[in-house]
């Protein structure tokens, strides 16, 4: 069975002027494919067996290639937003028809020359289309473990939750609201640290490093703020988380040891009403 999305094997039918018809070996040729003259290989006779991939051309004729295609059917692949229209994004893949992504199919209104992370699917009018839902796609079979520093594409984001995240563009992972203390989005290529493996074999993540790495550009960044502000900040230990994280981009917890470690090296008092540089 001859598939869209998919590579396969196909025998040389018939040659023509415009190029080769190819079909299922061992059938009777009903269902041919044609390969257009410029992506024939060189030296191709009839009988001959080649690797194509199947799509539809302009036309919504089914055809053939033997380009590679950076995304099959049950793959994933990060794509380029060439052209935003009244019917959804269209993706450049390589090929001389674009990739559709329909706006029902964006976890985000994406604009051109974002990075996507996408999987293929064919439509009720037997296209292929993109989509960015792929959360069923990832694995969690990763390689990773605790404290190990990985890449991923944020894919998707719930305010409540925090964003989802591909690591190598094929694992599972999420970076918890707790630990968003820089502004993400969509398409973003993020370096993070595992903090936790669960038990589904799903990553858990953070940006941060470990906090008695992070404490060093913590403190600083701390300083760099109290000089700017004239020697005087009015935050301290009892300051409300969220008034932190507006100010600082850490968390509470974060704070308290920065301005911990300041205190103790004599760089900075803290008192009720805040904290002073020495």
């Amino acid at each position: 069975m001859i598939e869209l999305g998919k590579y396969q094997n196909l025998e040389v039918l018939k040659k023509t002027d415009f190029g080769l018809y190819l079909g299922e070996s061992g059938t009777d040729g009903k269902h041919k494919i044609l390969l257009p003259q410029k992506e024939v290989p060189e030296g191709t006779v009839i009988g001959n067996t080649l690797n194509v991939f199947i799509y539809k051309d302009s036309e919504d004729r089914e055809i053939a290639t033997t380009a590679k295609v950076p995304v099959t059917i049950g793959e994933l692949a990060v794509l380029r937003v060439k052209e935003v229209s009244p019917i959804g994004a269209f993706l450049d893949w390589g090929l001389a028809k674009d990739l559709l992504l329909p706006y029902k199919e964006q976890t985000i209104k994406v604009e051109e020359e974002n990075r996507v992370l996408i999987t293929l699917y064919v439509d009720k009018s037997h296209r292929l289309c993109a989509t960015m839902k792929v959360y069923d796609l990832l694995s969690t079979n990763s390689p990773y473990k605790k404290d190990d520093t990985v890449t991923g594409i944020i894919y998707e984001q719930i305010d409540a939750f925090g964003v989802f995240v591909a690591v190598d563009n094929q694992y599972s992972a999420m970076i918890p609201k707790n630990e968003l203390f820089t502004p993400v989005k969509i398409g973003d290529t993020i370096q993070a640290r595992v903090i936790n493996v669960r038990e589904d074999g799903k990553l858990t993540l953070s940006l941060r490093e470990k906090s008695y790495v992070q404490m060093d550009s913590d403190s600083a960044m701390i300083m760099d703020k109290l000089k700017a502000a004239g020697g005087f900040l009015p935050f301290h230990d009892q300051t409300e988380p969220e008034l932190i994280k507006s100010e600082f981009n850490i968390s509470k917890n974060a704070f308290k040891r920065a301005i911990g470690r300041l205190y103790k090296a004599g760089a900075i008092t803290i008192t009720d009403e805040g904290i002073r540089s020495v």
